[in-house]
């Protein structure tokens, strides 16, 4: 898949952060944090370019990804405020409290156009799901919530894993019975590391796909899209 995003490089004291944002937004897509069950709403093509972004960041360990998501049409069903979303590997050590001074200091980009390898990234999702079970890796996203933002902490295999997750809501989702009266479908969930003092409560964040209105124009992948007749031709 090819990313069309804006590339930032703001420096905080000594450090230089790289910042990456989608350069348009996905106006159909929504995302609220877990209390204790989040929902990310997305329509294919919001939902294909998380896809994308999820498998940017799972092989850009030193690159932060901002998605905002709370400018966009507000949805007409779901649960709770609507949040942004950011990406960051574990090692970047990036802190929650450290992002309102950071995001103040995304004015200078620079366009950025990246290809990201499908291929890879599904095998590589096999691959760790294969060993999951025989490794001490955490197998689960560390999050918090702040600042009207949804952060996600992983490594390379948990933003593989959801990027294929992710594919197969979007390339799914417009298949499902009702999705073309315009209901949200739930295609797959993203399990959270509990947070302490939760007393072992599941956070999860649910993925749905949901067309945008009007629903007249959708058409599930196979129909026949309506043709308008053709006008007369004067004799």
């Amino acid at each position: 898949m090819r990313l069309r995003l804006t590339e930032y490089t703001p420096r905080i004291g000594p450090h230089q952060r790289r910042v990456v944002r989608p350069r348009t937004a996905l106006r159909h897509t929504s995302l609220s944090a877990p209390d204790p069950i989040g929902l990310l709403l997305g329509d294919h093509d919001g939902l294909n370019r998380l896809a994308g972004l999820f498998s940017f960041a799972a092989y850009s360990r030193h690159t932060i990804v901002h998605v905002p998501l709370r400018d966009g049409v507000p949805p007409d069903e779901g649960w709770g405020e609507r949040v942004d979303l950011v990406l960051a590997h574990d090692s970047v050590g990036l802190r929650a409290s450290q992002w309102p001074e950071l995001r103040r200091r995304l004015t200078h980009g620079t366009p950025l156009t990246v290809r990201t390898d499908e291929a890879r990234t599904a095998r590589d999702t096999e691959s760790w799901r294969a060993r999951r079970s025989h490794t001490n890796a955490p197998d689960d996203f560390r999050h918090a919530t702040h600042a009207r933002t949804f952060f996600l902490f992983g490594t390379r295999d948990l933003f593989a894993e959801m990027a294929t997750e992710f594919a197969y809501a979007a390339g799914w989702g417009p298949h499902e019975k009702h999705a073309a009266k315009g209901s949200m479908a739930f295609m797959t969930a993203v399990t959270l590391a509990e947070p302490p003092g939760t007393g072992g409560h599941p956070l999860e964040i649910d993925i749905c796909f949901k067309p945008y209105p009007p629903y007249a124009h959708f058409k599930r992948p196979g129909e026949r899209a309506t043709r308008r007749p053709r006008p007369a031709v004067a004799p």
